[in-house]
């Protein structure tokens, strides 16, 4: 029998989503941050809990570098990154004194951390705690997952690129989450294709199609369009290469609020649009 969740720093998260791959570099702080400024611009108020612990990148992603975390009375204040705080973030990037020191550190201290960080930030009442976890189905995994789940998370969205080395790796990660119990909510497919802006035709750099078919053969959602559309164009739904995604990322600014004209924008907002559908009500 599962254990309660005592109240708590969580006790005002609505929904918690881990975002997973069993590679490194297929761009899931990307959808990570993505996701939860998607879901704030739907109206949600969203958290990130940043646990990459070796590669803290969403600081920058979000322009908030050098900025500092409070003690509250509660443990930790989160970083707000808006004046209405409707999106928030914790990182162990914040913590560093300089941001290319490197985090030289055992299993043991990394768990330790990650378990502060689920009992410690001082989240107040969200409608999401988007979840950024390291490659791969570590130490820093099983605690994340036993750390959160007394909390009930709702599921684990995996990101993959479209070849077939990316998509064996992510197939191993679907893997972990049927051993631990975590639900799939389904498998986003990144960096897939570019769209060149003169034409709009499609050139498949990392090939195509990979993270549909391991989700048909997985059983489990891929959260894309309904219906694709035909080359020479993109697939629908996934998130194409976009060097206006790209500047956005690098400078910190809000892409889904300055590019909704882009290949990446429609991808992006409606994986939110799934997520949002497949969130069971809250009672008042």
């Amino acid at each position: 029998m599962e254990a309660a969740a005592e109240p708590g720093n969580l006790a005002g998260v609505r929904h918690i989503i881990l975002v997973l791959s069993g590679k490194g570099g297929v761009g899931k702080s990307t959808i990570s941050t993505e996701l939860a400024l998607a879901l704030r611009h739907a109206g949600k108020k969203v958290g990130i809990l940043d646990v990459d612990l070796c590669g803290p990148s969403i600081p920058r992603m979000l322009g908030a570098q050098g900025r500092a975390v409070h003690q509250c009375d509660r443990g930790w204040a989160p970083v707000f990154l808006d004046r209405e705080q409707s999106i928030s973030l914790m990182s162990v990037g914040f913590l560093l004194e300089k941001p290319d020191e490197a985090v030289v550190w055992r299993g043991p201290k990394k768990n330790a951390l990650i378990k502060q960080f689920v009992s410690d930030v001082a989240w107040g009442e969200l409608d999401y705690l988007v979840v950024d976890t390291p490659p791969g189905t570590s130490d820093e995994h099983m605690a994340t997952i036993e750390a959160l789940r007394p909390y009930q998370p709702l599921g684990a969205l995996v990101v993959t690129t479209p070849q077939a080395v990316s998509v064996g790796d992510v197939r191993r990660e679907l893997t972990f989450c049927r051993k631990t119990g975590l639900r799939v909510m389904g498998i986003v497919e990144n960096m897939s294709g570019f769209t060149c802006p003169h034409c709009t035709e499609c050139t498949s750099v990392f090939s195509r199609g990979g993270g549909e078919e391991l989700a048909q053969l997985a059983g489990v959602p891929f959260l894309g369009a309904d219906m694709a559309p035909p080359p020479p164009l993109c697939p629908a739904g996934s998130v194409p290469l976009d060097p206006a995604l790209m500047r956005t990322l690098e400078e910190g600014h809000d892409f889904i609020q300055e590019f909704p004209g882009s290949p990446a924008f429609a991808a992006l907002t409606s994986i939110a649009q799934k997520i949002l559908d497949a969130t069971p009500a809250c009672l008042p």
